[in-house]
């Protein structure tokens, strides 16, 4: 198996990243690899609302795998065993999301670009496979979800400074969303820590009390291509 192409996302860094598809409305781009520069590979494809991208946990790939691992969801210190959740510590470290399709580009050097919305890869993530999202067989509202029953709550963001105006509309809104899901660990809960998230060309640090305040904003030195 080899990937078929890579995401350009604005996520820098792991640390950041929503832990579900869907969750932050960020806009990425799937470009193939040179082999799958194909325009007829994805004909037909603009038909679908959203798609299934299989892709690989580059980042997190181990030589031995545990039975068991901490989700966040339940404040990383409850172990479970690893089949029952989506952790990226897996004996195949394969990840699969449901993402937006925005459009298909056409691009003279990289062929045809998929423009998606609510990714959750960092920039760079390898994609084995893009299938399309069928809502009858693919959506199953009335199923039990366990311990992710809900959706994570989203905490009030504060700018008191205005430091967020610094980002373009899109980005500021996607940011904002991203904060608020509180990309900390589930075991961390000091209010004066500070911490930064990587978004597109912007580094956004920020601590976590009863809300997420915005306490620095700056442009990094390298940004991914999103």
């Amino acid at each position: 198996m080899e990937p078929i192409a890579h995401i350009e996302s604005p996520f820098g860094s792991k640390f950041g990243v929503p832990r579900q598809a869907g969750l932050a409305d960020c806009e990425a781009r799937v470009v193939f690899e040179p082999r799958y520069r194909v325009a007829e590979a994805v004909r037909g494809i603009e038909q679908f609302d959203y798609l299934w991208l299989v892709w690989q946990f580059h980042l997190a790939e181990r030589q031995e795998w545990s039975p068991t691992v901490r989700p966040p969801r339940l404040g990383g210190n409850r172990r479970i065993g690893v089949f029952a959740t989506r952790s990226p510590f897996r004996p195949n470290p394969i990840g699969l999301s449901s993402v937006r399709l925005l459009g298909v580009d056409l691009d003279e050097q990289a062929g045809p670009v998929l423009r998606v919305a609510g990714a959750d890869l960092v920039d760079g993530t390898p994609i084995l496979d893009i299938k399309p999202y069928i809502p009858y067989a693919d959506s199953h509202p009335e199923a039990r979800a366990g311990y992710a029953a809900q959706a994570p709550a989203a905490l009030p963001v504060v700018d008191d400074h205005g430091l967020l105006l610094q980002l373009p509309s899109a980005e500021r809104q996607a940011v904002q969303q991203v904060l608020a899901l509180d990309p900390r660990p589930g075991y961390q809960h000091d209010p004066q820590r500070v911490y930064a998230v990587d978004y597109g060309r912007w580094e956004v640090r920020f601590r976590v009390g009863q809300a997420v305040e915005v306490v620095d904003v700056s442009e990094r030195k390298t940004s991914p291509a999103v």
